[in-house]
């Protein structure tokens, strides 16, 4: 399993280590620089598309609009010569859909490029380079804004300290080959050209020719550093050939390989498995977990020395916090709470989780097929070779008992630094709250969702009476029914709400968004009424037009839903999930030993007052 560290213990580190840390550079790290990323280029791209195969005026097409986002997307999933959305080179296919000539390529990555001014994260790593400590850089990137942030700060360096940044290109080969092979650093090698190049790589097939000299130049450069990437997917092939070729190499990565990622993201399958295979060859890896460039370049000008010039001149761009700590008020309720807060505190949750030592490493997904192969009452989440779990030992052990799965020892969980363990909390805290309620889990990575669900047949009476009750306040907050058919499709709707877990004033607290859940949605879809049969009988284009009028029907039916019913919908949701002033509820049943997820839940909802003070108040 690869571990995940915060960006400010990572900082301190990085600083004991700098000048034997390469930089791998993505979109990401342009993004706050005003640069559009792959994603923002993909659907300029796929509009222009649209709106040329259509007839429509680009005016007419909101991408912001999600019905409009929906219907553009659609068109090209997996259709009209496009690989399915997300696929790694949706990039590549529309952009050369979009301009088949290689000019005019160059001319729209050349408008795009000039986009941007350096942010706060590159003026930190343009002081890095001035002052020596960072002394190559790679970049996927055409914008020239790590360029512009060194030459900046080295102005501000005595002239006989100065270290000029060579810069290496797919039309500039030698120039790099030089500097790794003399060690005349500092140097940036962009690996798919600069906007000022003849030669630029933005097709599948220029993607596939990726320059032999400048891939010989990367590994050699590899095998004198370690590497930190900021701001990379890693899905381009060509890329990450070279990363895979350089993990098998001996000696390569010695300072470590980093890669960055948000709190809570996962990473592709690709990355994770490269991480895995160079901890398994002794190389120190770890993912770096912060919001974004910016963010992580004030984690590390906190942690390293600059000189005065060069820190005067990172601080002067040093953005203003966001947030700022406040005060709690004295009181936990008053009588005047401006905003309602669709969110319950959480009063208590697990403090530990048993784990599972596997022999090869398993996926989450693969992990929670095991449990329900082996018809196990449990909740895991598998990272590398090591499983978490919350039910019964006999039973986990058997269901991993076919992948060599050991039961060793329990963990301590701390959910608020480990997504990991966020995350296993978050889907037993799913499954606690919907046991013995007339709800429904359905656990997504994207974000879990509780759907109504109305009694049964085979509900014996006192516990169907029981549900009806529980039910009745959400029935009265809303003026519809809370489950049927929209019209116009056969497809199932029921009221739901989304749920996650946050924490704010050092509380935990049980977010809900209510929502009308439609049987046409997403993957959330797989607890609905319509079969797979019936889903792989619809046309695309059909399952289309079903999403448009489902889109219709769910924003008539919210329209007019103002205050007043908005807060009757909240107590009626807060109610169902936490009936009790304080609500204890757990994830599973069993007699043998093993550990439980238990939650103790208020039944009061957050109120925020005009100070942006956050508490709890009776509901």
């Amino acid at each position: 399993m690869v571990d995940r560290v915060a960006a400010s213990d990572f900082a301190r580190s990085f600083a004991l280590r700098a000048p034997q840390m390469a930089w791998l550079l993505g979109a990401g790290a342009s993004a706050a620089a005003g640069v559009p990323t792959g994603s923002d280029l993909i659907g300029d791209f796929k509009k222009k598309l649209f709106c040329a195969a259509m007839g429509y005026s680009p005016r007419e097409v909101d991408l912001g609009d999600p019905l409009w986002s929906a219907r553009v997307n659609s068109h090209f999933d997996g259709q009209n010569g496009f690989p399915p959305a997300g696929h790694a080179s949706e990039y590549a296919v529309a952009f050369e859909a979009a301009y088949s000539s290689a000019r005019d390529r160059r001319t729209v990555v050349e408008e795009m490029s000039k986009r941007g001014s350096p942010s706060f994260g590159h003026r930190v790593l343009g002081a890095l380079v001035s002052s020596g400590r960072t002394r190559c850089l790679l970049t996927t990137n055409f914008d020239d804004l790590v360029e512009r942030a060194a030459m900046t700060a080295d102005e501000l360096v005595e002239p006989a300290r100065r270290l000029p940044l060579t810069v290496g290109a797919l039309d500039q080969v030698e120039r790099a080959e030089r500097c790794v092979r003399d060690g005349s650093w500092p140097l940036l090698v962009k690996l798919h050209g600069d906007f000022h190049s003849d030669r630029l790589m933005n097709t599948v097939d220029e993607l596939r020719r990726q320059d032999k000299r400048l891939r010989r130049v990367v590994a050699r450069a590899l095998s004198q550093f370690g590497l930190f990437v900021v701001g990379y997917s890693g899905r381009d092939d060509s890329v990450m050939e070279v990363l895979d070729e350089a993990v098998a190499a001996d000696g390569a990565f010695s300072a470590g390989l980093w890669w960055a990622v948000r709190p809570g993201n996962s990473v592709l399958p690709r990355v994770e498995s490269l991480l895995e295979r160079a901890t398994a060859s002794g190389i120190e890896c770890g993912f770096v977990e912060s919001e974004n460039f910016d963010e992580l370049g004030g984690q590390i000008e906190r942690a390293v020395d600059l000189d005065e010039p060069l820190q005067e001149h990172v601080l002067a761009l040093r953005p203003q916090p966001l947030v700022t700590p406040v005060s709690l008020p004295i009181s936990r309720g008053t009588n005047y709470p401006l905003v309602r807060c669709s969110a319950l505190e959480l009063l208590e949750l697990p403090k530990e989780a048993r784990t599972v030592t596997l022999k090869a490493p398993l996926t989450s997904a693969a992990a929670r097929k095991l449990i329900k192969e082996t018809e196990v009452w449990a909740t895991v989440a598998a990272s590398g070779t090591t499983v978490l779990a919350f039910g019964e030992d006999a039973g986990i052990e058997r269901a991993f008992a076919a992948v060599g799965g050991r039961l060793s020892d329990t963990v301590p969980l701390d959910p608020y630094a480990n997504p990991a363990h966020r995350g296993l909390v978050c889907d037993a805290l799913a499954r606690a709250v919907t046991r013995r309620r007339p709800l429904a889990p359905v656990l997504r990575g994207r974000g879990h969702r509780l759907l109504v669900r109305l009694p049964g047949r085979r509900l014996r009476d006192d516990v169907a009476a029981k549900h009806q009750k529980l039910l009745r306040p959400l029935q009265d907050a809303y003026p519809s029914p809370i489950t049927g058919k929209v019209p116009r499709i056969d497809c199932r709707f029921a009221e739901s709400v989304r749920i996650r877990i946050e924490r704010h004033n050092g509380r935990w607290w049980l977010v809900f968004e209510p929502q009308t859940w439609v049987d046409l949605d997403d993957d959330d879809n797989a607890t609905g009424s319509a079969s797979r049969a019936d889903r792989a009988g619809r046309s695309r284009r059909q399952l289309s037009q079903a999403q448009i009028i489902a889109a219709d029907w769910r924003r008539e039916r919210w329209a007019r839903r103002y205050n007043p019913q908005w807060n009757k919908i909240i107590d009626a949701w807060s109610h169902l999930i936490a009936p009790e002033k304080e609500t204890v509820v757990t994830a599973h049943y069993f007699d043998g030993e093993g550990i439980n997820a238990a939650f103790r839940i208020s039944g009061r909802t957050a109120w925020s007052d005009s100070n942006a003070h956050i508490t709890a108040s009776a509901s």
